[in-house]
């Protein structure tokens, strides 16, 4: 494929897209492929936040639980968020970390399925959603055995745990047809949507649960609360094991023993951060407006575009599937000194990120990257390995974070 710079130009004002870029704040020189992994800072946030602070608890104190809305923000979040991930009110509930929602989500399915004893994972899942699992067979005493998804699925396996989007390779599991075998095995379904959610469109209302984070793709900054989905038909039965207070059917009844809420709110746990809150309700008021079949254009359009360029250019071998319906919004290739030749990139101002053992990984956030972007991006991935720029000392040596 041969593609020049004024090509790509072309492209980036006929994009429908392209007046989304002006509403993040990026730093000049910077190509930003790391949406993957934390989502840049919306130009609205830093005012969201500040008056949260400055008006909500410097003017109303602890009457911004009620005032501010801060009391409901579990729920009327989860409902704002609902759509981008294919659910409906009342079905997701926002707060807590991506490893809690893990653990709510698969300890809810195993006691919707008594006497199966079979947690299906999968190895390459985040690793996170692995050391939960490791961590919630030994707390309920060693009774049940986790399995790779690889392996057939018996009428022993309770619930099955996969991510949507592979976070090492960008492989796309395809969701219903995994969803419907395992729920034709007597399965349930969890689908973890941390690395789709805001990528391209995500439709959670075959799955029994699903978990996803908002500090990537959805630009709810770093450390931005997760979401939880339950389907409509569990709502009644399925079980929070974390029975915080804000989960009781009556909160400031302070009752002496735990009684679960009707619906969604029963998967809440404990005071909901209200900062990281209002940072999401801002990148929400954006995502309002976005039309997802046109992120997903774009995406598949972008990362078609960057592996063409890299490939022509570099003798990289691809780590991601080439064909776009089995690829997420990110790229990743495959070098042996993946960690240097990455560091190398950013000190030229295109930002990816490295993970082990080899993988060069680049991910395409539609609404603030552009093909002009991508076409730079690729030529200065070429520079640095043509001219072998990552062979610099200081770029061997490793930082906490990769």
């Amino acid at each position: 494929m041969t593609v020049n710079r004024d090509a790509c130009l072309g492209l980036d004002d006929q994009d429908p897209l392209k007046g989304f870029k002006d509403e993040f704040v990026l730093p000049h020189g910077v190509i930003y492929l790391v949406g993957n992994s934390l989502g840049a800072l919306p130009r609205r946030t830093p005012e969201r936040v500040a008056r949260a602070v400055s008006e909500e608890w410097g003017r109303e104190l602890v009457g911004g639980w009620n005032s501010a809305g801060w009391y409901a923000q579990p729920l009327t979040t989860g409902d704002r968020l609902a759509p981008l991930i294919g659910a409906g009110a009342g079905q997701v509930v926002v707060g807590n970390t991506t490893s809690i929602t893990v653990f709510q989500a698969v300890s809810a399915a195993l006691r919707l399925r008594p006497g199966r004893r079979v947690i299906v994972g999968d190895v390459t899942n985040f690793p996170t959603d692995n050391y939960m699992l490791e961590g919630l067979v030994k707390a309920l005493g060693g009774d049940y055995e986790i399995r790779d998804f690889a392996e057939p699925l018996g009428d022993d396996v309770a619930v099955v745990l996969l991510s949507e989007v592979n976070y090492r390779t960008g492989a796309r599991y395809d969701v219903p047809a995994v969803t419907a075998r395992v729920q034709a095995a007597g399965a349930l379904m969890v689908w973890d949507v941390c690395h789709s959610a805001g990528a391209m469109q995500v439709d959670v209302s075959m799955a029994d649960f699903a978990i996803g984070c908002t500090y990537k793709y959805l630009n709810g900054g770093p450390g931005a609360p997760a979401f939880l989905y339950v389907n409509p038909r569990h709502q009644a039965d399925a079980e929070n094991v974390l029975s915080g207070w804000y989960a009781h059917a009556e909160p400031f009844a302070f009752e002496a023993g735990f009684r679960p809420a009707d619906g969604i709110r029963r998967f809440t746990v404990s005071t909901p951060h209200v900062l990281s809150f209002a940072a999401l309700e801002a990148a929400l008021d954006m995502w309002e407006r976005v039309d997802m079949a046109e992120v997903r254009a774009k995406s598949v359009a972008l990362t078609s575009l960057f592996i063409d360029l890299v490939e022509a250019g570099t003798d990289l071998e691809l780590a991601s599937p080439r064909d776009p319906e089995r690829r997420g919004s990110q790229v990743c290739f495959t070098h042996p000194d993946g960690y240097p030749v990455m560091r190398a990139l950013i000190d030229r101002g295109v930002h990816g990120d490295f993970r082990a053992p080899d993988i060069l990984r680049f991910g395409f956030a539609p609404l603030y990257i552009g093909y002009a972007d991508v076409y730079d991006a690729a030529r200065t991935l070429i520079e640095v390995l043509g001219k072998e720029l990552w062979r610099d000392e200081k770029y061997a040596q490793r930082l906490a974070v990769t």
